[in-house]
């Protein structure tokens, strides 16, 4: 896996943030530019590639023709480079979320069905005052659009706490939100003042100990929600991308299409000889932080290689037989994984 920055800088000036005034206005590398450097990654190896931006999907690259690019068109040209098998982007704003984005999620499949989308707040009172421009409503349009076009697509965000004026109904709001959208993963945090910005000089700030106390309500819905994703996967297949070594003697960890790591029993050959490697997991345990499981890959591995069987911790046999998907969400809750094929992958010497 590789970073690919694209972009960086920011116009929105949200309230709370000193991104504009420390990395400046939003610039765009060239299309040709990325290209390059996307197609020297794939060279290398990389099969999976992040495009970075301080607010990515801001992306407008200049392109040969004269004319300029979006993120959406520039996800399709990365996707036809050789030996790149999964894209994915961060960070965004909901602003950005254009119509062309939104359609390469549903078309594109080496786009990951798994998208990081920060909201902040569920109250209009506090977007407003954090100069979010826009509301609650406009982004779970965007959800429920994202959603239309690639049903099992799983969402995360980011989420502040006690922003000057947050009342007690306005907290509320934001429970609310996390409720309706389901996300499998989230980052939320106490509000604390940035020297330079506008809420930092604001009045109304909101006591430490009402902070930490809405945290807590926040981090134990967004906790069961990641929990009952995780565990969604139970009993399914997954294609996960064998990374590194996992803190454990004899365990790989990758991530799944969702970001979810999955810790993978191997043996000391299979360390070396898997890692990088693309391979279906049945997935047989789960947290509300990571995933575990055993390489499903029994019968077609050996037969390509009959030394594959030493690659496999006597206790990390293959699992046989689990290709199924995961399934949609129940109502109300979060986004479940797709119908993922079988994947294969060249083991490397």
């Amino acid at each position: 896996a590789a970073f690919l920055s694209i972009q960086e800088g920011c116009d929105k000036f949200c309230s709370f943030c000193v991104v504009p005034y420390t990395r400046g206005a939003e610039f765009s590398r060239p299309v040709a530019a990325v290209l390059a450097e996307a197609r020297r990654l794939a060279a290398a190896g990389a099969q999976e590639i992040t495009l970075l931006g301080q607010n990515v999907n801001a992306y407008h690259g200049a392109a040969a023709d004269g004319g300029t690019w979006g993120l959406g068109r520039l996800l399709r040209a990365v996707a036809e480079i050789e030996g790149i098998t999964r894209l994915r982007y961060t960070t965004s704003h909901p602003r950005d979320m254009d119509d062309e984005l939104i359609a390469v999620h549903g078309d594109e499949p080496k786009v990951m069905p798994y998208l990081h989308l920060p909201v902040q707040s569920g109250s209009d009172r506090v977007l407003a005052a954090m100069n979010r421009q826009h509301s609650a409503d406009d982004y779970l349009r965007i959800v429920e659009r994202l959603r239309l076009a690639r049903p099992d697509i799983a969402l995360s965000s980011d989420f502040i706490v006690g922003f000057p004026g947050e009342t007690d109904a306005d907290f509320a709001a934001t429970l609310r939100l996390v409720t309706e959208v389901g996300y499998a993963q989230a980052y939320s945090f106490k509000y604390s003042p940035r020297p330079g910005t506008p809420a930092a000089v604001e009045a109304d700030q909101v006591p430490e100990e009402v902070k930490t106390e809405r945290l807590a309500a926040l981090q134990q819905l967004l906790g069961a929600q990641a929990t009952a994703f995780n565990r969604a996967c139970v009993g399914k297949t997954l294609p996960v991308l064998l990374e590194r070594p996992g803190r454990k003697a004899g365990q790989l960890v990758g991530r799944s299409p969702y970001m979810q790591s999955v810790h993978v029993p191997v043996s000391a050959v299979g360390q070396g000889r898997l890692t990088g490697a693309l391979l279906d997991v049945a997935i047989e345990g789960a947290t509300a932080n990571s995933l575990s499981g055993r390489l499903a890959m029994a019968e077609d591995l050996v037969a390509e290689d009959p030394l594959a069987e030493d690659l496999l911790a006597e206790d990390g046999r293959p699992s046989e037989g689990a290709t199924a998907a995961v399934s949609p969400p129940a109502e109300g809750g979060p986004a479940r994984a797709p119908e993922q094929a079988p994947t294969s992958a060249r083991i490397s010497a």
